[in-house]
């Protein structure tokens, strides 16, 4: 598993109620995504900084979807280009389930 963490600076501060409308524009477009487990979308407190977290089988599965076309999206919905940060991600706590997952 590799997580990428995608973040955006906007020019102006977004708030929660705003940020809520535009993910749930893009959300569906997630739904059944070769290769993604699960996204968090998120925004920071002050607004400075929103995103999604994605959890992906491989990075090659991220890198598919972060092609030139929905950076070119991304930038114009959210009015900046993407920063995207890879993580590994070797082990999970999972308590809905109640357990330990070393992957």
């Amino acid at each position: 598993m590799i997580v990428a963490i995608v973040s955006f600076r906007p020019q102006h501060p977004v708030s929660l109620k705003d940020a809520t409308s535009m993910f749930a524009q893009t959300a569906p477009k997630y739904l059944g995504r070769a290769g993604l487990v699960r996204k968090h979308y998120f925004v920071t407190e002050t607004g400075d900084r929103l995103g999604g977290i994605y959890v992906w089988r491989s990075k090659a599965d991220a890198e598919a979807c972060y092609d030139g076309d929905w950076r070119q999206m991304a930038t114009n919905k959210y009015g900046a280009p993407p920063e995207i940060v890879y993580v590994q991600n070797p082990v999970v706590v999972d308590n809905v389930l109640g357990r330990i997952e070393k992957l």
